[in-house]
Order: structure tokens, then C-alpha cells, then sequence
């Protein structure tokens, strides 16, 4: 299926526009200045439609290119507003600092711990974590634990609940807040999603976690064209 089909714009012009808002600190408005540089006419709305439409379709594209992780994880949360009340987006990291796997959600308990380990393990370019490193929450024991009991993680896997060790998914949180801190907040539960898929698929674009056979690439530009078959 034609992901662009009866769109009024050029795809290269949707997807750069698309590939600015997830990868800097610009607000629509600002993506609309730049196009009207380039002699490109689109309303602030439009391109929120975009973001809205292909940040998702990016992050489950590049999904099946994702190089393999190591076995030892670094989990943490970081806040996210949305309709002026905090959320909470659960992140991890490997030991290298790429990206594992990440997930938005209204609680911050067992229930939700748990549903975010399970997203995690269910990615095939993930290892089954040999060492699991949380922070302080005490939700993450009981939810591991629980994982254990129904053998969804091995018996063995070992739990670091030790904050310093963190540092490097704390650190790696900075860029998602980057771009969202400016977006003051989200309207819905929805649109933070789908936004939050797009920049957390940037950010793993940008760290160099993909890897495609037979159709080199030298720049993230190239590779989204690849992605949305626009390579030439």
C-alpha cells in the first residue's frame, strides 16, 4: 500500500518536515518558516498531521533493522505531561546506551512495570537480559519477580536496584526531554504516543542502532527514503 498516497505534497517535502520536528527543539510553526524558505506553502496543522501519521510508521519500520543489544538493561522513568497532569515514560538502555525499548503509560506501578518488561522482551533484536539494573521504584522487584514465576525471564536474571548505576539511561533521557520540554505538554494520551514513537525512533537513528544488507547508506536522510521506498 502507497503510504502516501493522496497527500498533496512531494513525499521528500513530508518526510524532512516529518524528520525536523522528531530530531529538533522546533514547533510546527518554526517547520513552516523553513518550508517557506524552500518555497513551500503548508499550514502548522498539516504537518502536525504528518508527525501524527509517520512518527509511529518510522518506529515500526525500522524495528526489523535494529542491531542485537547486549544482555545487561538500565531501566528507568522519566515524566511526561499530558493534558496537564504527569504521565510516565518507561525507558532502557543496554550497556552500550542503545536504546531497548520504551513505553508511555498513565501508572507508574507492578502493572506497568510489568507491561513495559514484556514490550521489551517481545523484540527480536533484544537478548534476554542476563542483568537487569532498575532505580529505587519499588514496583520493578515485584514485576521481575512476577516475570520469573511464569518464566518469561530466567530464574537467574539478576536484579541491580542501585541508582548511581543508572546513569547512563538518565543521561540518555535528555535528548526525548530535549524535544519534548518545548512542546509544553500534549493534548492526549494519544498524540503523545504517537509523537513520543517518532522521537524515540529518531534518537535510535541518530545513536546508529540500524543496519541494513545490500542497500548501504550513508546518512539518516537515505536510510527514511529506503524506509518509505523512496530510494531511487
Amino acid at each position: 500500500m502507497n503510504t502516501f498516497k493522496w497527500k498533496h505534497f512531494e513525499t521528500h517535502i513530508i518526510l524532512m518536515a516529518v524528520r525536523w520536528y522528531l530530531r529538533y527543539s522546533l514547533s510546527y510553526r518554526d517547520i513552516v518558516e523553513l518550508l517557506k524558505e524552500r518555497g513551500v506553502q503548508v499550514s502548522h496543522t498539516t504537518i502536525m498531521r504528518w508527525v501524527h501519521q509517520f512518527g509511529p510508521e518510522l518506529d515500526k519500520r525500522i524495528r526489523r533493522y535494529l542491531k542485537p543489544t547486549t544482555d545487561s538493561y538500565r531501566v528507568d522513568e522519566t515524566y511526561i505531561k499530558v493534558k496537564g497532569k504527569w504521565t510516565y515514560l518507561y525507558r532502557a538502555v543496554d550497556s552500550k546506551g542503545k536504546t531497548v525499548d520504551f513505553m508511555l503509560s498513565s501508572s507508574r506501578d507492578v502493572k506497568a512495570a510489568k507491561r513495559f518488561f514484556r514490550k521489551a522482551l517481545s523484540s527480536p533484536h533484544n537478548q534476554t537480559p542476563r542483568v537487569i539494573t532498575v532505580d529505587k521504584n519499588p514496583a520493578y522487584p515485584p514485576a521481575l519477580q512476577q516475570l520469573k514465576d511464569e518464566t518469561e525471564i530466567p530464574q537467574e536474571t539478576s536484579i541491580r536496584q542501585t541508582k548511581y548505576l543508572n546513569n547512563m539511561v538518565e543521561q540518555d533521557h535528555r535528548f526525548i526531554k530535549k524535544i519534548t520540554n518545548p512542546m509544553l505538554g500534549f493534548k492526549s494520551f494519544q498524540t503523545a504516543e504517537s509523537r513520543l514513537k517518532g522521537i524515540e525512533a529518531m534518537h535510535i537513528l541518530r545513536k546508529g542502532q540500524v543496519e541494513i544488507q545490500h542497500s548501504p547508506v550513508s546518512s539518516i536522510v537515505a536510510f527514511m527514503d529506503h524506509l518509505f521506498d523512496l530510494s531511487a
